[in-house]
């Protein structure tokens, strides 16, 4: 009979995790359902706003009316319902961060709620910083490579067809006292023109990669930082693994952005630059843990709770995180 007590007792909480869980899921849906809606509202606006690069660029090519087209009837309709689900997403992640702190935190010791709070607050900053870095600078270049690169072999032609004069031709004195060509009449191109005729769904689909990719790599230094609170990475496991991390982010660059040097130097130099951000916020959250440590007589002033051999991280660290979870564990109220 105990012992179906102490099954029944130990399904309680369990039942009611779960239908706590329930209850934030269903909170987290109907946020983003919400934001959805929103966006798909203004689909037309945000859609505007995401083809800006390529209007711009294809304007600085000499397009005065520059035209996006569709091909087929859902295209349009399904091009806005893609916008909404990223725009949803961005608008209802607070209230999905807030969901989520209220489901962990009542499991989380002190000083990890005091470590995981203001990242649920940097993480959506970071995200928007990326993307807007991918909007207004990296779209424009990938627009402005790939659109210049179909247009630079008539470009060539023409500086060509300038500076070398046609079979028979007489050269002119120039005004500066040099030589020039004649003025001929222009005459009727051979061969096929080739024409930028943009699909929607096609464009928008290199924009929101761009815009998405960017936005998650800036999470960069959110994941790491968490990962050095809770003892799974240092910064000096950080800085002896940097020729990998290069490696890495190359690898990840290549597949994340257009095949054009440009985006991929500029999002290898971005991530570099957060690696070694984040290798300084590590160090600063071990710093931050030594004098706590300190302050509670576990090390002595010229101790640090990092200084330890490589053949040792693992049983140092994990004793470090056990003698700082102790020392920060709240008292139980039913004691």
């Amino acid at each position: 009979m105990s012992t179906q007590d102490d099954i029944e007792d130990s399904s309680a909480p369990l039942l009611e995790h779960l239908t706590e869980l329930r209850s934030r899921l269903i909170y987290s849906v109907m946020a983003f359902l919400v934001g959805m809606i929103i966006c798909f509202s203004f689909g037309g606006m945000l859609l505007d706003f995401l083809l800006g690069p390529i209007e711009k660029t294809m304007r600085d090519l000499g397009n005065p009316n520059p035209v996006m087209q569709y091909t087929a009837p859902q295209e349009y309709f399904f091009t806005l319902i893609r916008i909404s689900v990223v725009g949803g997403l961005t608008i209802s992640f607070p209230v999905i961060a807030y969901q989520l702190w209220r489901f962990v935190a009542p499991g989380l010791y002190r000083n990890e709620k005091n470590a995981f709070l203001p990242f649920i607050i940097a993480s959506p900053v970071l995200f928007l910083i990326g993307a807007a870095f991918a909007h207004y600078v990296v779209v424009p270049l990938a627009m402005a490579f790939f659109l210049g690169f179909a247009d630079l072999p008539s470009f060539v032609s023409a500086i060509m067809a300038s500076a070398v004069p046609p079979p028979g031709a007489e050269l002119l004195p120039g005004a500066a006292g040099g030589l020039a060509l004649p003025s001929v009449a222009p005459s009727v191109s051979e061969g096929v023109d080739i024409v930028f005729n943009g699909k929607v769904n096609e464009t928008l689909d290199i924009t929101l990669k761009m815009i998405v990719a960017f936005g998650v790599c800036f999470q960069l230094p959110v994941l790491l930082t968490l990962m050095g609170s809770a003892g799974l990475a240092s910064s000096r496991g950080l800085r002896g693994t940097r020729k990998y991390a290069v490696v890495g982010i190359l690898i990840v660059a290549a597949l994340v952005t257009p095949p054009d040097v440009t985006t991929q130097v500029i999002l290898f130099v971005v991530v570099y630059g957060l690696y070694e951000i984040s290798i300084h916020l590590v160090a600063a959250v071990e710093r931050k843990k030594d004098r706590a440590a300190r302050a509670e007589g576990i090390i002595g002033e010229d101790e640090s709770l990092f200084d330890f051999d490589d053949d040792d991280d693992v049983s140092a660290g994990e004793a470090a995180a056990d003698a700082q979870d102790e020392a920060d564990k709240p008292e139980d109220p039913k004691a």
